[in-house]
């Protein structure tokens, strides 16, 4: 996820146990390194203010909180849909 204005970015991990986990996230520069990364990766890229914002105050390593599961739900599903993946 990332708020490409203010170079917020929030990498998530999912790997089927349990819930995505953040695992890296900053603003500025480090944010927009992130960016950089991802693309250099060819991993997709959400662009999502709101919930860049809400995944920012997430502990590194810790656990989505369940009242973002849907809508880190969506974006899962958009990165499948665009993997090939999904229907």
């Amino acid at each position: 996820m990332s708020d490409t204005a203010g170079q917020l970015a929030v990498a998530l991990h999912y790997d089927h146990a349990g819930a995505p986990r953040v695992i890296a996230k900053g603003k500025g520069a480090i944010g927009a390194k992130i960016i950089e990364v991802a693309k250099a990766h060819d991993i997709p890229i959400e662009e999502n203010e709101v919930l860049a914002g809400a995944l920012s105050n997430v502990e590194l390593g810790d656990e989505i909180p369940a009242e973002l599961y849907r809508a880190v739900a969506e974006v899962l599903v958009f990165v499948l849909r665009l993997s090939g993946r999904g229907r």
